[in-house]
């Protein structure tokens, strides 16, 4: 008779974070995709002046202002609340792992996970 654990084997940690990778990377494209239509619907007939270079708006350069203008549909602070969900995502995997590796009793893994 096999005696189940509590203890996630190391598949279903694979399994997980496959999920939370393709997760993010498909929320982010998503979020990138509608952005991009919303504004060239908004914005595509206008005339681009590259002679003047005008530098990051100041609604992009905050996470909070990001996530403000991306809640209320402005195309900018979606593509940027995107790009910031694609960068997130392998941290949160880095997260994940730890914790997995904690939950296994692998520490070697978990520190090797930590000093990467």
């Amino acid at each position: 008779m096999k005696i189940q654990t509590t203890v996630p084997d190391s598949s279903a940690l694979d399994r997980h974070i496959g999920v939370l990778l393709r997760t993010g990377t498909l929320l982010s494209a998503s979020a990138i995709l509608l952005a991009g239509i919303l504004f060239l619907v908004r914005h595509g007939a206008e005339v681009v002046d590259y002679h003047t270079f005008h530098g990051v708006p100041p609604e992009l350069r905050s996470i909070t202002a990001i996530t403000n203008g991306a809640i209320h549909g402005h195309a900018l602070p979606l593509i940027q609340f995107g790009l910031l969900l694609l960068i997130a995502t392998p941290a949160l995997r880095v997260v994940f792992s730890v914790f997995g590796f904690a939950a296994q009793k692998d520490y070697p893994c978990t520190g090797i996970v930590l000093i990467v």
